[in-house]
């Protein structure tokens, strides 16, 4: 007998604006332990801005974010804890040049969770060995490829131990080739159970992968579904529009 699914983070009317420009406009989404729920949707749709809502990097207008349960986007709470449980890593790698991939990796852990380097050394070690960069742990960023250098930036946010990982077009600003390796991460931590959300543009991915696919449109999540239903019967005109952009081929 399996357990019933349980809910780790549900956003409920989330609305977020820059001055005039309402760019989520009442965003319902759920995700179950150790989904990977993909965000897709055109340039513009609010893909980005929702996972950095779900961080606390913006505060939300309206609206609510429940992670197990709690309300984290009640106004005056204290952003940083909840920082702590859900990673985010973006497009751009955000290493500091001057340091090692091994201290671009140690500096968070260390200094916000107050862990000494002897401590974090077996399990950062163990990250860089799994996804392939155990040579490359004394390399400056300058010195490591693009696919090599997001992977550090993913390793680094495994170190703070979160309990939800956020990507925001990880592979965008990567060439072609590169990309397969980092989407292999991804394959790693979906297959180990880590609850994730990522906005992409890597529909193969998506298609193959997820388990729930989420269509993002003018900030709303106008569909969604598991993805052999979403890509291969999308309901909503728009979402077959933006699918027949982007496939090879969508039913009409």
């Amino acid at each position: 007998m399996t357990s019933a699914p349980s809910v780790k983070l549900a956003l409920a009317g989330v609305k977020k604006s820059y001055g005039s420009n309402l760019v989520c406009k009442g965003v319902d989404l759920t995700v179950e332990q150790g989904q990977m729920v993909c965000l897709i949707g055109a340039s513009g749709s609010g893909k980005s801005t929702l996972l950095r809502c779900i961080n606390l990097l913006e505060p939300v207008d309206d609206g609510v974010i429940w992670l197990d349960g709690e309300d984290i986007a009640e106004p005056g709470l204290d952003p940083q804890p909840i920082r702590q449980r859900i990673g985010i890593v973006f497009q751009s790698y955000n290493l500091f040049p001057h340091m090692t991939a091994l201290e671009n990796t140690l500096l968070a852990p260390m200094r916000v969770k107050k862990l000494s380097r002897n401590a974090l050394m077996p399990e950062v070690t163990n990250l860089f060995e799994r996804f392939g960069l155990a040579g490359h742990m004394e390399h400056y960023p300058d010195q490591l490829s693009g696919g090599q250098q997001q992977r550090v930036a993913i390793i680094r946010a495994l170190a703070m131990r979160p309990e939800i990982m956020l990507f925001d077009e990880i592979t965008s600003a990567l060439d072609p080739e590169l990309v397969g390796e980092v989407l292999d991460v991804l394959r790693q931590l979906h297959a180990d159970g880590m609850t994730m959300v990522l906005a992409t543009h890597e529909m193969g991915f998506a298609r193959e992968l997820a388990d729930k696919v989420c269509f993002l449109d003018d900030g709303r999540v106008l569909e969604e579904g598991p993805p052999e239903t979403l890509f291969a019967s999308p309901k909503h005109a728009r979402t077959r529009a933006f699918l027949s952009r982007v496939l090879d081929a969508v039913p009409s």
